[in-house]
């Protein structure tokens, strides 16, 4: 499984940006994709997921309401829209995989990850 992450930035705090997740090297129908952020100093914490079969989703309390995961089965990519911008946003941003029916949110339990893209989000 091959993940590419793209569509980090700088944006103003309110903003939006949307990140990109392109999969390669297996059926997804029966996986579960992540997305997980690291901020400096911090440990890489669960910001959303989704089941690629039925398009169920997940979200960490802060970012409920502000972010969308969303996947295009035609193009074997994962989104993540991201609205409302805070600077405590700010991170370097991982999609991920793994094989699975129930979302988990530890990092550990996903074997496949794509390269962080850096999401700065000034005040």
């Amino acid at each position: 499984v091959q993940l590419q992450a793209s569509g980090g930035g700088l944006v103003q705090a309110g903003g939006s940006l949307r990140l990109s997740c392109a999969a390669s090297g297996r059926t997804f129908s029966m996986y579960i994709m992540g997305w997980f952020r690291q901020a400096p100093g911090k440990e890489r914490e669960f910001v959303a997921g989704i089941l690629w079969s039925r398009g169920r989703t997940y979200y960490e309390e802060s970012v409920k309401g502000r972010f969308t995961i969303s996947r295009d089965n035609a193009k074997d990519t994962v989104y993540l829209q991201m609205n409302s911008l805070k600077p405590e946003d700010t991170a370097v941003y991982y999609c991920a995989a793994m094989a699975g029916v129930v979302v988990t949110t530890t990092p550990e339990s996903y074997p496949y990850w794509g390269q962080g893209t850096l999401v700065t989000v000034s005040s």
